[in-house]
């Protein structure tokens, strides 16, 4: 005769200390979106599903967690899907209850995301990359989604270039063009600075689903750097990416901020309380390190800031 096997995980630990995530991370599967009159774009994406443990519980169930996931993504494929937020809602309400020893699960999602593209000089067809980034957090008090992306793009450095600047002023000047040409000259075109190749990463959570459109959430984040670039690129391309990047020189800063100015303009209807996550961080040409910034901020109060611009 079978015997009911103990449930170990919900017996009580040595050491009664609570957790505040516990789960399964590196979950891969295939999630489908739909899009009207379109073919739906199949993601290869990785997850992480992670509840809070109390710390009267030995552990939490890995094996319901991954039930959960199961479930949704089979949802996702068999009804039309067109946000990978609301998967991840739905997964992380899910596991609220059946759990009921948590109060917050989480599902976090990133999947490479191919966009077409087209290079800036030559129009020829090309295609891009972004990572999706997608979230949320379910809560008794209710369940807050985040949609974003993570995208390459380069920029150059303000300081070093103002160095060149200088540096061609007086040697233009040593070799008699007069001072008006110079500045002529220096406007019409940009001295040569260190340049690097920066990361940007931007993200909306609010309430429910996020009221963003992706692509052009991806486009905002893309904008803020120096220059977009490109995976295919003919001379006239380069020529094109080089002169863009040089004459927009930025500050890794200035990419943050260009960040939220472009997030207040392109997504008015975004309510006061959502809030923004921006980075940028720069694989630097010169150094050995690299440079970060970042701001995280309601959109209420970036609105504000900007409002004083």
């Amino acid at each position: 005769m079978d015997e009911q096997l103990p449930d170990v995980q919900a017996s009580e630990p040595d050491v009664s200390v609570g957790l505040n995530r516990v789960g399964v991370t590196g979950v891969k599967k295939l999630v489908e979106l739909a899009r009207t009159d379109k073919r739906p774009i199949v993601l290869t994406a990785e997850f992480e599903v992670l509840v809070d443990l109390p710390g009267w519980r030995k552990g939490a169930d890995m094996s319901r967690n991954m039930e959960v996931v199961d479930e949704i993504l089979e949802d996702a494929v068999s009804e039309p899907t067109y946000r990978v937020e609301d998967v991840c809602g739905e997964a992380a309400e899910r596991l609220l209850e059946k759990h009921d020893y948590t109060t917050k699960a989480e599902v976090r999602m990133e999947a490479e995301y191919m966009l077409k593209d087209r290079t800036p000089a030559s129009d020829r067809p090309t295609q891009a990359t972004a990572d999706i980034i997608a979230g949320a957090t379910a809560t008794e008090e209710g369940t807050r989604e985040e949609i974003g992306a993570r995208v390459t793009g380069m920029t150059v450095c303000p300081c070093s270039q103002g160095m060149m600047s200088a540096t061609a002023r007086e040697k233009l000047a040593e070799l008699g063009v007069g001072e008006q040409e110079v500045e002529e000259f220096l406007q019409e075109v940009p001295q040569a600075g260190h340049s690097q190749r920066g990361h940007a990463t931007l993200t909306v959570e609010s309430g429910g689903a996020p009221e963003v459109n992706l692509d052009e959430l991806i486009a905002t984040a893309r904008d803020s750097m120096s220059a977009r670039i490109y995976n295919l690129a003919k001379r006239p391309d380069e020529d094109h990416m080089t002169f863009e990047a040089h004459a927009n020189a930025k500050f890794v800063e200035d990419c943050v901020r260009d960040m939220a100015k472009g997030v207040v303009t392109t997504f008015p209807d975004l309510p006061d309380d959502a809030v923004v996550t921006m980075k940028q961080s720069n694989d630097e040409s010169i150094h050995q390190h690299n440079a970060h910034a970042e701001r995280v901020a309601e959109m209420g109060s970036l609105r504000e800031a900007l409002a004083e611009n």
